[in-house]
């Protein structure tokens, strides 16, 4: 499959992860007895007929759970759980929150906007939430992250204990897909013994993934979240064009194949067979893999998202340019530079090729605008004093009015893993909720591309504007949660959520009314009236006002309705067409 690991490497990772690994990351004889199930089986069920006690209404899976990301989100959802209280550098008295998480805030202010916690119903609740994960390294993740140096001290040694009872996945280690810096400490890894090759690889990622969701008793949806070093752009991922061609990739060899499958990809599809969503935080070109999204579209309310979150400078990079174009502007230069120290950084500093995939991805964040002559430059540097703590520059040059010169720059200083962690976790929360509605993968992809770089797959070239992005998640999520939301103007026809929609599995239909336009409420029998111009309720769940009706064959709720209703301006509802919706919708009527 890969070549071997050292024998110090071997032996390492047998004796240190033999204890801890016990409880959670299981033996490799569980692996292939209780949880285990085979390549080519794509109907994820967990093998255990009596889960645990305990209950997680949502799981979330990290690739690299003991790295800056994956610490700094587990303590920041235990202080949050826990209620923990601690003193800043300056011992300054501190507080947990959900800054930066959209799906935990709550929307503020007289015209709304900021969160959606008390905007929409179902939305999971974080401190909630069951978190594990793999590593390639045996630091437990208390002390990982007091090594990172990222949150305050007084808190770190508050969460560290706690933490360090978190038992880690042993990861899936290539060393051609990760930088020389980051070999001599992959020492926690699967061995030869487990992973003969990459079907025996899989099938002990999917058993991880059985035992988390079985151990934590997960009763909503698991997301699997790559937020490891980011590996080089494989060639080969391109080539494997649908999901039957994904797994017998898996069952041949190297040679037999024509390449090694990059560990983003086992990953991945590991995921999707167990039921989860996978989510590419990094920039290399997993999704790249048409066979993957063909793998995941074959069972509703599963997604494959990415790529490379975008956290920091490059989201500020696409308000600020939509701002330039909003005005009139022509943008003729972005030349931008970010220097940190983190082990990402690292990583990229010692591999060529995956500093290729990153600056790939930050160069093409707005080739979907199309501007002609647009000089994008981006200089990523290594420092290591600076650790996680980084800082970038942005000079922004465009041409205004006569054709003179209009610029504008931009400083930003924040702890590069602060910035990420909040979109791992709304990420997974989104993931959750457009899952259990059945949402279509299309959808959700553009409604979730505000997360990403550069967005791939069902949301490639998207509107890369931040505010044009987020707009299009609001639309999303309130058409799935069943509320009207009015989208802008076209050719005299407002259009509404859900226009057009597709029927997926026993999902109902949803459709949306255009302007000036009836509604017919029909049973599964018959057709009972038309109703002109009709207001929706809440999620369309009654019918509050129309204009007028029209009595078709047989319907019993004819003219006597008029008297109920007054005329006003026309609007629109949005109906699930099944015979229950309808009948809850007739008896609302006013009375």
């Amino acid at each position: 499959m890969w070549p071997s690991p050292s024998p110090a490497t071997r032996s390492s990772s047998m004796s240190d992860g033999a204890s801890s690994v016990s409880g959670f990351s299981m033996a490799s004889i569980a692996r292939q007895t209780q949880f285990a199930t085979s390549v080519r089986d794509s109907s994820p069920s967990n093998h255990i007929s009596s889960p645990p006690k305990a209950e997680s209404p949502l799981g979330i899976l990290v690739v690299g759970l003991g790295g800056a990301n994956g610490t700094t989100m587990l303590a920041g959802i235990l202080a949050n759980k826990l209620n923990i209280d601690w003193h800043g550098p300056k011992g300054e008295p501190m507080t947990p929150n959900y800054y930066g998480c959209i799906t935990q805030l709550d929307s503020r202010g007289v015209h709304g906007g900021v969160g959606y916690r008390n905007v929409i119903r179902g939305l999971a609740d974080a401190n909630k939430c069951a978190v594990g994960g793999w590593d390639i390294r045996s630091d437990k993740p208390g002390d990982a992250l007091l090594k990172a140096q990222i949150l305050d001290y007084d808190l770190v040694r508050q969460v560290q204990g706690e933490m360090n009872k978190i038992k880690l996945f042993r990861g899936l280690y290539d060393p051609r897909f990760i930088g020389s810096s980051q070999h001599e400490t992959a020492t926690y890894i699967l061995t030869e013994q487990e992973a003969k090759s990459d079907a025996e690889a899989l099938k002990c990622l999917r058993a991880d993934i059985r035992y988390f969701k079985w151990k934590n008793g997960i009763t909503g949806h698991t997301t699997v979240i790559w937020s490891a070093s980011v590996e080089p752009n494989s060639d080969l991922v391109t080539r494997i064009q649908t999901g039957e061609e994904l797994l017998q990739a898996i069952e041949m060899s190297e040679d037999e194949r024509g390449g090694p499958l990059p560990p983003s990809l086992m990953y991945a599809t590991a995921a999707v067979l167990e039921g989860c969503s996978f989510v590419n935080g990094g920039s290399q070109n997993t999704l790249a893999c048409p066979g993957l999204a063909a793998l995941a579209q074959r069972h509703a309310g599963i997604y494959c998202l990415g790529t490379d979150f975008k956290a920091g400078q490059t989201k500020f990079k696409t308000a600020a340019v939509e701002y330039i174009r909003t005005m009139g502007l022509t943008p003729k230069v972005i030349a931008s530079s970010n220097h940190l120290g983190n082990n990402d950084m690292r990583n990229l500093a010692s591999e060529k090729a995956a500093s290729s995939a990153k600056l790939k991805v930050k160069h093409d964040i707005f080739s979907p605008w199309e501007e002609q002559d647009l000089d994008h430059k981006v200089s990523i540097m290594f420092t290591p004093f600076i650790n996680d703590d980084k800082r970038d520059f942005v000079e922004y040059t465009s041409l205004g009015f006569l054709g003179q010169v209009h610029t504008m720059v931009t400083y930003t200083r924040a702890s590069d893993s602060v910035l990420c962690v909040p979109l791992m976790i709304d990420v997974a929360v989104w993931c959750d909720f457009f899952s259990e509605r059945k949402w279509p993968y299309e959808l959700v992809a553009k409604a979730l591309a505000y997360l990403f770089k550069v967005p791939e797959g069902a949301a490639k070239g998207v509107d890369p504007g931040f505010f044009r992005q987020m707009e299009e998640l609001r639309v999303q999520v309130m058409a799935a949660d069943g509320k009207a939301y009015v989208s802008s103007p076209e050719k005299g026809i407002t259009p509404r959520l859900g226009e057009n929609r597709p029927r997926i599995g026993s999902m109902s239909v949803e459709w949306v009314i255009p302007r000036n336009a009836g509604i017919i409420c029909a049973g599964l029998g018959c057709v009972d009236m038309q109703l002109n111009q009709a207001t929706g309720g809440d999620g369309g769940e009654g019918i509050e006002t129309f204009e007028g009706e029209t009595s078709i064959g047989g319907g019993r709720y004819g003219h006597s309705l008029l008297r109920f209703v007054p005329s006003l301006p026309s609007s629109l509802i949005v109906l699930r067409l099944t015979n229950s919706r309808i009948m809850n919708a007739k008896k609302s009527l006013p009375s």
